[in-house]
């Protein structure tokens, strides 16, 4: 249960993030609330996660499916430049989440 915890966790972070780009610096009320609320499920979520889980793999876990996530919206999304060292970077990262995985208990 764990993992599914840390990877709720992942994709409300990216929800967050989005929601915080849609705020316009938290003068657009509802995505003001989105990101608020989805920031706050996502702690909790993140919190109970690494009562089972070693906080070291949690948090690279939860910050890199964050990381690559918004990425990935960004570019699809929002038309973000799209380059291979991007690229690159995002897979370095979907790498070491993997690896972490891999060889952490729980």
């Amino acid at each position: 249960m764990p993992w599914i915890y840390l990877l709720v966790a992942g994709i409300l972070e990216i929800v967050w993030v989005f929601a915080m780009k849609q705020s316009q610096g938290f003068t657009r009320p509802i995505p003001s609330l989105v990101t608020l609320v989805a920031m706050i499920a996502s702690f909790g979520l993140l919190s109970a996660a690494m009562r089972t889980l070693p906080m070291g793999t949690a948090y690279m876990i939860w910050t890199g499916i964050g990381a690559v996530g918004a990425f990935a919206v960004g570019v699809v999304v929002l038309g973000e430049e799209v380059s291979v060292p991007r690229l690159i970077a995002a897979g370095a990262i979907v790498g070491g989440v993997i690896l972490m995985k891999l060889t952490s208990p729980g």
